[in-house]
């Protein structure tokens, strides 16, 4: 238990703090679950959406400061890989089976 005022009031704000981040970072790996349905789809228009959204949350994320600039570059820069890895794949995979 806080022994001061000010370590109580503390203690309310950091609850309330932790409750937030753990909500936009739950927003940041549902994000994530929908770019990888999307690659699994098919649909490039698909995978450019949840892309987008995906980069928009991680920004807002890293600006409130829930996690960290190089963290959000770095969940961004796999994101866009993985993306990138499932369309050559896909390709390949349409190109081996029209030959």
């Amino acid at each position: 238990m806080p022994h001061t005022k000010s370590a109580a009031k503390r203690m309310q704000t950091s609850e309330v703090a932790r409750l937030t981040n753990r909500a936009i970072r739950s927003t940041i790996s549902k994000a994530k679950k929908v770019v990888i349905a999307a690659s699994e789809s098919g649909d490039d228009k698909k995978k450019a959406q949840a892309l987008s959204a995906f980069f928009s949350v991680v920004d807002k994320a890293a600006k409130k400061g829930v996690i960290k600039t190089n963290t959000a570059c770095r969940k961004k820069s796999r994101a866009a890989k993985f993306i990138r890895k499932s369309s050559a794949h896909q390709a390949s995979t349409t190109a081996a089976t029209t030959l």
